[in-house]
């Protein structure tokens, strides 16, 4: 019996996928647990897992984007008529769209970058002597590329030599192909540069980004409270901390802790506009966003309040590390109910975020700065970092996100607080 493959929706915000590229083509055998294809989402680059045996008699979508639900392959028996699986499968989707299933899913995630068809990759087939190009799947030379890696030197270990994304996460100067002088000559090693001009097509992430952002900047009624705070005493708890620690505490952790803290204490903060109603979290769930090459991910740290520095630390360094991978799972993504955005490690003085639904405010943090400061009647200097609370006015009044940063001034000026 033939099995229709339909495009999954992989995550929570994903509308299309984009196939990048085929791992079996057209007449390949098929079994449970090969790989067909992969597919690049909102969020990451995913390997797409058949679940059925066979032989893939038709592919739909050779690269490009497909929507949510869209055919994208059959698998079934040689001689068996596609057009009228095809023509059946469309009568069924207008009868029951939503008794539909999607029988793939992602077993791994990986780098999203992509070349961008205007530009013209090192000649790496000529680093080969016995094929015509090196042969590779499109996500190990997405890898490759990202990662600086001449896929031309990588020994491939699939089938019929072909470079994998296991011989690129393994690959080591030391294994690779033995390449003499009189191979290669000093055109076929050009530098490509940092910077690729012209045109460069829009990644699914990068759509999502603009979509969402969108609707939260031109939907929700921004308003902005910024509030300054002096660091000296968590500068000072934090090196003393740090003194017999393994783990070393960052102002991060300080201002994620901090935060959680606050929010128990303002809980509309923590709370989501849903048209009909306005949900009041009783978790608290902080969302802290992490600058990736194609955009911005914001893993999330759950139940935040009852965690301590260092549990936030490592869960939050392990979780940045992923991002940067692009080896989130979906679930370490969602369920935000409050975000921070921090700039400070780049010497940004101040700035606004735009709220990232569903969250009624997010927190945009600068650095710290030693300034001049009054304290008990003298001119003294201070370490001095500042916040931007950004609200939904439909959800949060002026003068409860001054009182939720009056709180949060307070317990970073007095970090004992925090502990309480």
């Amino acid at each position: 019996m033939a099995e229709i493959i339909r495009m999954p929706r992989l995550s929570d915000t994903m509308e299309e996928g984009n196939i990048i590229g085929w791992l079996k083509q057209e007449g390949d055998s098929v079994k449970p647990g090969d790989i067909l294809a992969e597919v690049e989402t909102d969020k990451a680059t995913m390997e797409l897992e058949s679940f059925f045996s066979g032989t893939l008699i038709y592919i739909g979508v050779k690269e490009g984007p497909v929507p949510v639900d869209g055919i994208i392959a059959i698998i079934g028996d040689k001689g068996d008529d596609t057009k009228k699986i095809l023509a059946e499968a469309e009568s069924l989707t207008e009868k029951k769209p939503s008794e539909e299933k999607a029988e793939i899913k992602p077993i791994t995630q990986t780098h999203q970058q992509t070349p961008p068809p205007s530009v013209t990759p090192i000649a790496s087939n000529q680093l080969s002597s016995t094929d015509d190009r090196v042969k590779a799947s499109p996500l190990a030379k997405s890898m490759a590329k990202e990662s600086g890696i001449d896929i031309g030197t990588v020994t491939g270990t699939g089938e019929g030599g072909r470079v994998t994304k296991k011989d690129i996460e393994n690959y080591t100067p030391a294994a690779s192909r033995n390449l003499s002088n009189n191979s290669i000559n000093k055109e076929q090693i050009a530098i490509k540069p940092d910077v690729q001009y012209g045109d460069i097509p829009v990644s699914q992430m990068r759509k999502v980004i603009a979509r969402r952002l969108g609707e939260s900047k031109f939907s929700a009624p921004h308003f902005y409270l910024t509030i300054e705070i002096n660091m000296d005493n968590a500068i000072a708890a934090r090196t003393s901390i740090n003194e017999d620690s393994e783990v070393r505490i960052s102002f991060n952790d300080f201002i994620v802790k901090a935060s959680a803290a606050s929010l128990r204490q303002h809980p509309m903060i923590n709370a989501s506009w849903m048209g009909d109603k306005m949900t009041v979290h009783e978790d608290i769930n902080i969302g802290v966003a992490v600058a990736v090459p194609d955009g911005l991910l914001v893993p999330v740290i759950n139940h935040a309040d009852r965690k301590s520095l260092s549990y936030i630390n490592t869960e939050v360094r392990s979780l940045a590390k992923k991002a940067k991978e692009k080896k989130l799972q979906p679930a370490e993504m969602t369920g935000n109910t409050f975000t921070i955005s921090n700039l400070g490690m780049f010497d940004i003085d101040e700035f606004t975020a735009i709220i990232n639904p569903p969250d009624a405010c997010i927190l945009a943090v600068g650095g710290i700065a030693q300034k001049p400061i009054v304290k008990n009647g003298e001119i003294v200097i201070g370490n001095i970092m500042k916040v931007t609370l950004s609200c939904d006015h439909r959800i949060v009044d002026g003068v409860t996100g001054a009182k939720f940063l009056t709180t949060f001034k307070g317990m970073l000026e007095n970090p004992v607080k925090i502990l309480v």
